[in-house]
């Protein structure tokens, strides 16, 4: 788990090294163990390591391969990079080091692009063809690795953090009206390429670009799963089949040359976890969770919870209480973490929670994904049998209508509004999901999830250099899932085949409950020194000049604040007021 940045030229001129090392410096936090940057004319990369596996210098990057005549730059990890190693070296190839960097060089080498395609794992990266001046940047499954580019005349700019190539200058750091639609309508979900930044795009998700020397390039998509199956299978043979590969896919995510501990929210997906970690004989396991004081009457811990597994399964249990005084003190650490603004309450909970694990361990497991691979939300039930797909879901997760959008936005960004309902309505028209509820699974987990908790979880964690690893996102898995039929994901309110599974390993008392969240009930109901913060960054210069809502609106909210109440439980006034505290933090807009 890394950083990594790059200039690529394409007009005769060489590479800006002083850019390169400004992306590398601003992403220093991803990769604290060490640094490097290769400038090789008009192609300059730079890499900001965090040691996991090879912890000698022989995996230090960018790495050079003199024999292959390749450079590459990449952040991740390959978790089948031994199996891999073992087939390339029966096909003559010779390894200098002892990790998965080497292995994406010669798996590159051998199969071109497709070898993508047999990696098992989270990765970003770019590979530079010296020959031929080619550069390829691919990004995992999932886009649990992030990868930004910025394109000008004559120059394609990339890192894993938006912030770093705002860092690096010349580019176009105004709002995308566009992007802004979809941030207040789909609960601040901008699926990729926007970003809320004109000048600044993102790579889709189980994608492979390929640059020529001339600038010229070609994208494809790798990985593009069918969700439904005709399969004649009773349920208990999908609840094996299920047990059988999240077992792998756990066990999979304990390779590492370092510890590996999980975060604990007590909850039936990170309580799993450490359910199968304990049967396949993990003794000492370090776990770690989080709460928060209460508001509104809103409790702001689910301790029971993961006290009961921790207890249950011995593990070296960390529990980190956070006051609302240290919360407020630390929002705007949390908020610069941010390579996009995220309005989830649990940003911050995941930022502090990984500053405290940060201190004793590299790399944790994490339950996300659980919910949007296996129907666990509440949209999910509605959506079997809907006679309009698309409306019901944008009722049951929309923050607003197109309608309610131009009200709530100032009069210069008032462009319609139906650009994320459109979005919806062509990603269900695709062929591949057999039902309403596999057509909103599908877009979950190939939109939002990348979007939003998966995108979250690594800014947070990486902020603290702690490498975050997600076994309900194993491709494998995620293929299973998508086969198993809706109305077993749906059973017992939702998620009901993950929980018949998990009755196999963890105690029913955390399965046999209403369905929590990561709660953080001061940035729900925004009272005091909180609603303070919001309206000074609202009401300041800068959201003056950019108008970017509407005057009669924020006064109602400022008015009313626990009064608007998004469909997904969220505060519309910590929505837009944090996207401006987002801007004025990166000093852009």
């Amino acid at each position: 788990m890394c950083g990594i940045a790059g200039e690529i030229r394409f007009d005769g001129s060489i590479a800006d090294s002083g850019a390169v090392a400004t992306m590398m410096r601003s992403q220093a936090r991803r990769g604290p163990d060490s640094c490097g940057q290769l400038m090789r004319g008009r192609v300059g990369l730079g890499h900001q390591r965090l040691k996991i596996i090879d912890l000698s210098h022989r995996s230090a990057q960018p790495m050079v391969d003199p024999e292959l005549g390749l450079d590459l730059v990449f952040n991740g990890c390959i978790y089948n990079y031994e199996e891999l190693r073992d087939e390339l070296r029966a096909l003559g190839y010779r390894f200098f080091s002892g990790g998965d960097t080497e292995v994406i060089i010669k798996a590159y080498h051998a199969w071109g692009t497709a070898c993508v395609g047999r990696f098992k794992g989270m990765f970003a990266f770019a590979l530079h063809e010296r020959e031929t001046g080619r550069v390829v940047l691919a990004r995992d499954r999932f886009g649990i690795k992030p990868l930004y580019y910025s394109e000008a005349p004559g120059r394609l700019r990339f890192s894993s953090t938006l912030p770093g190539i705002v860092a690096a200058g010349d580019v176009d750091t105004s709002i995308d009206p566009q992007a802004l639609q979809f941030y207040m309508s789909w609960h601040a979900v901008v699926p990729p390429p926007w970003t809320i930044l004109k000048g600044i795009r993102k790579m889709p998700p189980a994608t492979v670009r390929v640059i020529e020397e001339d600038g010229s390039s070609k994208e494809h998509v790798y990985w593009d799963p069918p969700f439904g199956s005709d399969e004649a299978r009773s349920k208990e043979e999908w609840e094996e089949m299920v047990l059988v590969a999240l077992r792998t896919a756990v066990e999979r995510r304990m390779v590492a040359d370092v510890p590996v501990g999980v975060l604990l929210s007590g909850g039936v997906d990170s309580s799993l976890i450490v359910g199968l970690l304990a049967e396949m004989g993990q003794h000492g396991l370090s776990t770690f969770s989080i709460g928060f004081e209460e508001a509104n009457g809103e409790k702001g811990d689910e301790f029971v919870y993961s006290d009961l597994i921790a207890r249950h399964y011995g593990t070296k249990h960390h529990k980190l209480f956070i006051p609302s005084a240290d919360l407020l003190r630390e929002l705007p650490g949390a908020i610069e973490a941010m390579s996009e603004p995220m309005v989830s309450y649990d940003n911050v909970g995941f930022y502090l929670l990984s500053r405290e694990v940060s201190k004793h361990i590299k790399v944790v497991q994490s339950g996300q994904g659980a919910d949007e691979v296996f129907a666990g939300y509440h949209w999910y039930p509605p959506m079997a049998g809907a006679n309009d797909p698309v409306a019901t879901y944008a009722r049951a997760f929309f923050d607003r209508d197109a309608e309610t959008l131009n009200r709530h936005l100032g009069p210069d960004w008032r462009n319609g509004g139906t650009l994320p309902l459109d979005y919806v309505r062509e990603h269900f028209a695709r062929a591949g999901a057999a039902d309403p509820v596999a057509k909103a699974l599908r877009i979950d987990s190939n939109v939002m999830l990348v979007d939003d908790p998966v995108k979250r979880v690594d800014n947070m964690t990486m902020a603290w250099g702690l490498e975050a690893r997600v076994p309900f996102l194993d491709h494998e898995l995620t293929e299973l899932a998508a086969r198993v039929p809706s109305e077993l994901k749906l059973a017992g309110g939702g998620k009901g085949i993950l929980k018949d599974v998990a009755r196999r390993v963890i105690p029913s008392e955390v399965i046999d409950r209403p369905k929590g969240y990561f709660p953080v009930p001061a940035l729900k109901y925004i009272q005091g020194p909180y609603l303070d913060l919001v309206r000074d960054a609202l009401t300041s210069r800068p959201a003056r000049e950019r108008g970017l809502f509407d005057g009669g609106y924020l006064e109602r909210l400022f008015d009313d604040p626990t009064g608007h109440i998004t469909p997904l439980r969220g505060s519309e006034l910590w929505q837009v007021g944090l996207l401006e505290l987002w801007l004025q933090q990166q000093g852009v807009g």
